[in-house]
């Protein structure tokens, strides 16, 4: 490519979900909608796990961590795309595309995080049950958000670092409602190799470990439980790992799909609809599966399912 046909792009394009005209209130309504959902189901979680004395227990923390985190997920891609849809704008600033690939890169990597740690939870209540609140002390709960908040923060600043040295293309459009550090990448006219192994390295930091733990962590639990004799006490035991496997399978199934579609079709409008599942709809979901199937919560939310 010629030196004049790119440069240092100062914003992007994004040109969302759908670009018809008629459409973009429909959007608008949709989202705007599951964003306010999300964030008054895990704001309600939240206060109601603070405010009662009974659910000040090490599940309960990293429950109301998940809510929080999951708010800030989401808050990562929604409200850019609302200001947009109503702005009738698609541009971005390339400070601000930086600035929220770092924070989606924060806030997606402390959700697989903390999914692990309540693995983590759940394998010492099962199989270590008579040193669960010895073991699970406030200060180790306080460490296993904070230390990983710790590593996301400083192996998500490379990458970021990274991107200022590429050269991107004039005109650059990108057909999604949000910036990833992928697309960023596959819109640069420069070579990107140093960007894409150090991605690799990200990943497998933020998402590869945290699921092997709760692959791990689980292989543990269902080896305590096979030793159960009776069959109710199986389902008993098992039972109280249903509200976190049905959130991980939510989200790291929809992450999957997200990935599959990017390789498999190369279509980048059901990319789009595929990465809508684990940015908009599990933090939306996540509260609703912990708040039906936990009675403390529901009482303490009092919620007339209680």
């Amino acid at each position: 490519m010629e030196a004049g046909n790119h440069t240092q792009v100062s914003e992007f394009l994004l040109l969302g979900l759908s670009e018809d005209p008629e459409l973009q209130p429909l959007l608008f309504a949709v989202f705007f909608s599951m964003y306010l959902v999300t964030v008054v189901w895990n704001l309600l979680i939240i206060l109601a796990i603070s405010s009662d004395s009974q659910l000040h227990t090490p599940m309960s923390f990293f429950l109301s961590n998940l809510s929080f985190v999951d708010i800030c997920f989401i808050s990562t891609t929604i409200p850019k795309m609302l200001v947009n849809i109503e702005a009738q704008s698609k541009d971005i600033t390339y400070i601000g595309c930086l600035i929220q690939v770092y924070f989606l890169m924060i806030f997606h990597g402390m959700d697989n995080f903390v999914l692990t740690v309540i693995a983590y939870d759940r394998f010492v209540a099962i199989c270590h049950l008579l040193h669960y609140m010895v073991t699970m002390n406030p200060h180790l709960c306080v460490l296993l958000v904070l230390m990983p908040l710790f590593i996301i923060f400083w192996v998500s600043i490379l990458p970021i670092l990274l991107l200022r040295w590429l050269t991107l293309c004039i005109g650059t459009e990108i057909p999604h409602f949000f910036r990833e550090l992928g697309q960023v990448l596959k819109v640069a006219c420069s070579d990107t190799f140093l960007n894409n192994i150090i991605m690799y390295v990200t990943t497998a930091v933020v998402v590869v470990f945290p699921f092997i733990g709760i692959l791990f962590s689980y292989s543990q639990i269902f080896s305590s439980i096979m030793k159960i004799s009776s069959a109710g006490g199986k389902y008993k035991v098992f039972s109280t790992c249903g509200s976190h496997l049905s959130v991980v399978s939510l989200f790291y199934g929809t992450s999957l799909g997200v990935y599959l579609t990017s390789v498999v079709t190369h279509s980048s409008h059901r990319s789009s609809i595929a990465s809508v599942m684990y940015t908009v709809v599990t933090p939306m979901l996540n509260p609703f599966i912990y708040s039906l199937r936990n009675k403390d919560v529901k009482r303490a939310l009092g919620s007339p399912l209680s």
